[in-house]
């Protein structure tokens, strides 16, 4: 398993003065100590319903990631690409490409928060359709010179975009989650998703999706692939997953939970129930969060990449210590 973290670009109350500065510090020791990469969230807007922070710009934050480091990879999970115009976002990935020497997954979905959508000319039923137009349209900018494009929501002819540097991989994400009340998407394969997943160079398994579901979208996936005339193997198809998790050396179980509400609840909201949280999220003794992982290795997971909950470098050392260090071994 390839082990990434998420840079913590959102903005804790009362933290904002020094956020720049530990974003630096905060993606140089991920390389140092040899994380394969370096992911982020985008949140064009402020949306309080599932989280209690903000978040900055996601290319501008890799970007600023990118000039402090060298090769470590750097992602997004996921870009929300109907808020997005494609020329304008050909053109930053494209720039972030070339400063950051080929190191870009452009990581994408179609979001789930409504104001992002009508603030940007769109509406939450367009989602599907948009992300499919500014994905294709993107990658054909990025791809090669004198691009035409007719779409529904977007058209250009015969344009360039430069520099024209390293195509980037395209994973997708979306699928199955546990079901809640509060979620704003059904706990199901959308058909429309299977078709983008299986279009394209990888899958990002939701973060709500625990691993017997996980198996469950794998499944069609595969089915999807093979009435395709073609699998992941040939493909060279990567499956991912995004999660969240505060590590904790103290072996009491009680006393670690605690800890992690705590941290897990800064960033969270309670929109869902702890024991949701508790349900999907990575929690409890380093024991125990080594057996979650495990699970997730065993249904398939290639590359996982984690949310610290701050910048706390002692952070990225737990997870150094406890979880790249042992599974690259298992590995």
């Amino acid at each position: 398993m390839k082990l990434g973290v998420f840079l913590p670009s959102y903005l804790l109350p009362g933290q904002e003065r020094h956020h720049a500065e530990e974003l630096r510090r905060f993606a140089a020791h991920a390389e140092e100590l040899g994380f394969e990469s370096l992911f982020i969230t985008d949140h064009l807007l402020t949306a309080r319903r599932f989280y209690r922070v903000s978040w900055t710009e996601p290319l501008m934050t890799l970007a600023h990631a990118a000039a402090v480091t060298s090769k470590i990879k750097l992602g997004t999970s996921i870009l929300v690409l109907p808020t997005h115009n494609p020329v304008v976002l050909a053109k930053e990935i494209a720039t972030l490409q070339h400063l950051s020497g080929g190191r870009f997954i452009y990581g994408i979905g179609t979001g789930w928060y409504a104001p992002e959508f009508e603030s940007t000319g769109g509406t939450i039923q367009q989602r599907g359709r948009r992300t499919d137009e500014v994905l294709e349209a993107s990658m054909q900018l990025l791809r090669a010179p004198n691009q035409s494009f007719g779409g529904e929501y977007h058209k250009f002819a015969g344009i360039t975009v430069e520099p024209l540097t390293t195509v980037p991989p395209v994973w997708v994400a979306g699928g199955r989650q546990l079901a809640h009340s509060a979620s704003p998407e059904q706990p199901t394969m959308d058909a429309r998703v299977l078709q983008r997943i299986c279009r394209w160079d990888g899958w990002i398994a939701r973060p709500t999706s625990p691993p017997q579901q996980i198996v469950q979208d794998m499944a069609e996936i595969d089915g999807e692939l093979e009435r395709q005339g073609t699998s992941r193997a040939r493909k060279n198809f990567t499956v991912a997953h995004e999660n969240f998790l505060w590590l904790t050396e103290t072996t009491k179980r009680d006393d670690a939970i605690a800890e992690q509400q705590a941290k897990m609840l800064a960033v969270v909201s309670d929109e869902r129930p702890w024991d949701y949280i508790e349900a999907v999220y990575l929690t409890g003794t380093i024991d125990e969060v080594q057996r979650k992982i495990q699970e997730r290795i065993d249904v398939g997971v290639e590359e996982l990449f984690l949310h610290t909950m701050t910048a706390d470098l002692s952070q990225l050392d737990l997870f150094a210590k406890h979880l790249l260090e042992p599974f690259r071994v298992k590995a």
